[in-house]
């Protein structure tokens, strides 16, 4: 039988401040990405859409920009420890090239629609691990992707410690 070469594979993980989605980064590094493969691993931070206050709103707060500026820089300071964070995970891969990506919005959405734009071959995630109840009321990134994503999906739960 000929040798077949691997194909490289596009491997998003979504990362996020929780040690879930580190802890899944770390899974995908040790079973899933292979030293032998031209594989890309793109990991995905998804900053929270930007709340909008008015004076319609209610509360009568009205930001100004410099209190706007500050929770921008907060945000995209946030975005770039947390990538910084996963890098370093990566940074003993061989022959696989790492990508990073910020997007903004509701992480269910971003998630399904980066898979479907960067032509991802498997999505990686972290779990909290929630509950029913919490669950049903927060609502799981984990599942909804899981739904809705036409790629293989893979949910890592937290190891016990």
């Amino acid at each position: 039988m000929a040798d077949v070469e691997a194909k490289e594979r596009r491997i998003l993980v979504a990362v996020d401040e929780g040690e879930e989605s580190m802890d899944a980064l770390l899974w995908c590094v040790k079973n899933v990405i292979s030293e032998d493969s031209q594989d890309t691993l793109i990991l995905l931070y998804v900053k929270p859409p930007r709340v909008v206050y008015t004076a319609l709103d209610g509360t009568g707060y009205l930001f100004s920009s410099d209190i706007l500026a500050t929770m921008d820089k907060y945000s995209n300071d946030l975005a770039e420890s947390v990538l910084e964070k996963a890098k370093t995970v990566c940074k003993d891969l061989q022959n696989v090239k790492v990508e990073t990506k910020v997007e903004q919005g509701d992480p269910r959405d971003v998630i399904c629609a980066m898979t479907q734009k960067l032509g991802v071959d498997v999505l990686v995630m972290g779990s909290h691990g929630y509950g029913f109840i919490k669950r049903a009321l927060l609502g799981s990134v984990s599942n909804h992707c899981a739904q809705h994503v036409k790629c293989p999906v893979l949910i890592v739960k937290r190891p016990k410690h």
